[in-house]
């Protein structure tokens, strides 16, 4: 079953390769999105995949993705799946 998540990721996540790790991770669970860095210094994330993956890949980001980066919080909401077989995860 697939499902797809909209992730808004606050702490410090920016200029600590977070975004970077997050990609490995999604390319290695075969998750298709994109995570970018907002002006308020946090990140957006979208992901899509299989859901015992995303679930996985939820707890990842939850731990902070980088080793050095800290994530305070992360806003999780359910978008529905749009059936695009697009493999690839960008960093935008």
């Amino acid at each position: 079953m697939e499902r797809k998540v909209h992730l808004l990721v606050e702490g410090h996540v920016q200029g600590v390769g977070f975004r970077y790790y997050t990609k490995n991770k999604a390319d290695e669970m075969g998750i298709s999105g994109w995570a970018k860095n907002l002006e308020n210094g946090s990140v957006e994330v979208t992901a899509e995949g299989e859901a015992s993956n995303i679930e996985r890949f939820v707890t990842f980001v939850k731990n902070g993705a980088s080793p050095v980066s800290r994530v305070d919080i992360v806003h999780i909401n359910e978008l529905e799946t749009d059936g695009i077989e697009d493999v690839e995860f960008q960093t935008l």
